[in-house]
């Protein structure tokens, strides 16, 4: 088992070209939020856009767009319920973060799983539908990321009794299935289930709602930028824990939130590059 360091994810990250423009760095699709939860989709798309990626479009509830037209002027949006858009113009996509487990839901997901032809990485909801739906697992195509905590670790591939035990289920889902599994946690893992690293950044204030909703908008971000999905997962994971540690030099454990964490993504880039 290797460790995501400094050096190894430094020589991954791609040198921004002095002549470029938006459309250089792709086009990022988020699909998250729901009626009360709409902080979800402000975090993970934050996140994203602080990642690097040159549009964000997000697909949010019709009556809840103006929260993120307010809180993100930077995104774009389109309206969940309309079906007409088949998202044909995204590099990539990331769905689940306070989607909830509606019908809406669940046709937008399986869609997804079936039609989109792009890089994908699944969180939260998105996992809990596959877990209550399990044969969706199967039509999960080749190269997805899934980023599951414990607890969604266990409703996808059953009750285990130690994070050892998780890690190697871990390994043995993403090879059977051919996905990059990114197992949150302490030291979080990253496999393919031929290569596996364990992150060495991020600290105990990170364990708070929207942590993994952050995570999700920057791996979706390094996806639309063409990162292979291996590289994308573990350049983020470590970029994460690294902003989260640099944002404990002004807050505590206690005290940190995750937008003061997505907040020092430009710093945890500046220490890499």
């Amino acid at each position: 088992m290797k460790e995501l360091n400094k050096q190894t994810i430094k020589l991954l990250l791609k040198p921004r070209k002095v002549f470029s423009s938006k459309v250089d760095y792709g086009h990022a699709l988020l699909i998250a939020g729901n009626s009360g939860r709409m902080g979800a989709a402000v975090i993970a798309a934050k996140s994203c856009l602080r990642s690097g990626c040159g549009l964000l479009t997000v697909s949010v509830p019709q009556d809840e767009q103006f929260i993120l037209q307010t809180a993100i002027p930077e995104a774009m949006l389109v309206i969940r319920e309309n079906d007409e858009d088949n998202f044909s113009r995204f590099s990539a996509a990331g769905i689940g973060p306070g989607i909830g487990l509606s019908k809406v839901s669940i046709q937008i997901l399986s869609w997804l799983l079936t039609a989109f032809n792009q890089p994908i990485v699944l969180d939260a909801d998105a996992l809990n539908i596959i877990a209550i739906n399990n044969k969706m697992i199967e039509k999960v195509p080749s190269n997805t990321i899934l980023t599951p905590h414990t607890i969604e670790f266990d409703r996808l591939f059953g009750i285990h009794k130690s994070t050892d035990e998780r890690i190697d289920k871990a390994i043995g889902k993403a090879k059977k299935h051919n996905i990059v599994m990114v197992l949150k946690g302490h030291q979080t893992l990253v496999t393919n289930g031929v290569q596996s690293f364990l992150n060495t950044t991020g600290n105990a204030g990170l364990a708070k709602a929207g942590s993994g909703d952050a995570l999700t908008g920057i791996i979706t971000a390094f996806l639309a930028q063409g990162y292979p999905a291996l590289e994308a997962a573990k350049i983020s994971v470590y970029l994460h824990g690294l902003a989260g540690d640099i944002a404990l030099k002004d807050q505590s454990m206690e005290s940190l939130l995750i937008t003061d964490m997505i907040e020092c993504l430009g710093k945890a880039f500046k220490k890499l590059i």
